[in-house]
């Protein structure tokens, strides 16, 4: 009986191979069935034959170009190397676009060297550049070594991109420098930066990438030098003064010396002269916006609360407007004036801005939680005062007041919102044993809270990078 069943399959194939051929000898006829025949054989997951078809069809008519299709199907049967090799082609032939591609082979790069898949691309890659020099490979180059966080490769190929395209922009520079601050690759930024400064002509360009530098030597010197930083800024307000072009330059220097100096009233006052120059409606708002943030800092909230409540007029479906709101509603938040500040967060959790919308539902929540099973809000509102100490760079003070929270709220809603506030503002002290403590803690008495996945991604962070125990940061996630 088996072999019986064997007999008939096998004849099925047979008679269903000739079918196949006929099909695919239409395209011998008309090269413009390959199309139609592929995409069929490929919705049946006959792979090989839709290659065939793909291919005959090009072959007959070189003006057709199936290489997007047969790169999918390539990917599908782990065929990386063709499958690169055929998105290339579509880039070479300026068939596609580079984003299209890049989005195709994305799925196939990890951030890891050493993965088959990527040693792969980088030598397909490297093999095209020595034949072919062509900005392209290095783009492609470039944008490999970033997705594996060798930024320092990346800088590079960027600075031959640079050298090699007349009046090009500084723009994918900048980018670079700021995904490896974002990645704590400083000598890389800061090298990016330098670079930048000293090789662009355009004077705005330029006092960005100062800006940028002055910022990550914030990062790494200590309070007995900033008034080396300071010296800095004033010699670029020298250099540029105070104009449209350089508010920049104001805002950051305004909130050097509230944030680091703790000197608001010069702050203020230099942005309020910012206001009085010939400014259009957004460079309007993203002086007011840096204005009320400093005013909240020197507790000036009802005058902070003014200028965020006219930006947010003002541009009411712009993502500064929804920036405005949520500031007023943080404000709120800061002042115990916690039914305004849900007002404000419940507009806000449509915002286009996936960011606030984020922000403004983790507040909301916050808020919410903590008003239900405690109508006096008395621990809503220490936590409250809590923030806006870590807010004011008070770090000290901010983690004394959450531990007032953690001794006589225990068990309350509030008790894991505090531990991870304070875990956070512990690790920006280095303190990394302590702040694992409390990420522990919310994971083992909170571990079904909302907190519980920011603890894990947090936990794993911290033996990722600074104990340096991937593996068991690995287990947490």
């Amino acid at each position: 009986m088996k072999w019986a069943i064997t007999i008939r399959s096998k004849i099925c194939r047979e008679r269903a191979n000739e079918y196949y051929d006929q099909a695919l000898a239409f395209i011998e006829v008309n090269p413009n069935y390959g199309y139609a025949l592929g995409y069929q054989f490929q919705k049946y997951t006959l792979l090989n034959r839709a290659i065939e078809a793909y291919q005959k069809s090009m072959e007959l008519n070189p003006a057709f170009d199936y290489n997007y299709q047969l790169a999918g199907i390539y990917g599908e049967q782990g065929d990386i190397e063709k499958m690169y090799a055929s998105y290339l082609e579509l880039l070479v032939n300026n068939k596609t676009s580079k984003s299209n591609i890049l989005r195709s082979i994305d799925d196939f790069i990890t951030s890891d060297p050493e993965d088959v898949n990527n040693r792969t691309l980088r030598a397909i890659l490297l093999q095209k550049a020595r034949k072919n020099p062509d900005v392209l490979w290095n783009e492609l180059l470039s944008w490999l070594f970033v997705k594996q966080k060798q930024f320092g490769s990346a800088f590079r190929q960027e600075k031959a991109i640079y050298r090699r395209m007349e009046g090009s922009s500084t723009g994918r520079l900048e980018n670079l420098g700021a995904a490896a601050l974002e990645e704590k690759e400083t000598q890389v930024a800061k090298d990016v930066f330098e670079y930048i400064k000293d090789e662009s002509a355009d004077p705005i360009v330029q006092l960005n990438a100062q800006l940028h530098l002055i910022d990550i030597d914030l990062e790494e010197v200590d309070k007995n030098q900033w008034n080396n930083i300071r010296k800095q800024y004033e010699t670029l307000i020298d250099q540029y003064g105070y104009q449209t072009q350089t508010l920049q330059l104001q805002v950051s220097y305004a909130n050097f010396l509230t944030f680091k100096k703790d000197e608001p009233d010069p702050a203020i006052q230099l942005l309020k002269n910012s206001l009085e120059l010939p400014l259009n409606e957004r460079s309007k708002a993203y002086i007011k916006l840096a204005l009320g943030d400093i005013l909240v800092y020197d507790k000036r909230f009802n005058e902070a609360l003014i200028y965020f409540s006219q930006v947010q007029d003002k541009l009411k479906n712009d993502v500064m407007g929804q920036d405005a709101r949520y500031k007023v509603a943080e404000t709120s938040f800061y002042k115990g004036d916690f039914d305004w500040a849900l007002t404000q967060l419940k507009v806000l959790r449509g915002s286009t801005s996936q960011l606030i919308a984020n922000d403004a539902m983790q507040l909301s929540l916050l808020i919410s939680d903590n008003s239900l099973e405690d109508s006096t809000q008395t621990a809503l509102k220490k936590y409250a005062r809590a923030d806006f100490l870590a807010y004011q760079n008070k770090t000290d003070e901010a983690i004394l007041g959450l531990n007032d929270i953690l001794e006589n709220h225990k068990g309350e809603k509030i008790e894991d919102e505090a531990l991870l506030k304070q875990a956070q503002l512990l690790e920006s002290q280095k303190k990394y044993e302590a702040a694992e403590f409390n990420y522990q803690k919310i994971i083992e008495f909170y571990g079904n809270g909302i907190l519980a996945d920011d603890a894990h991604f947090a936990l794993g962070e911290l033996y990722r990078t600074i104990f340096d125990q991937p593996g068991k940061g690995e287990s947490t996630l």
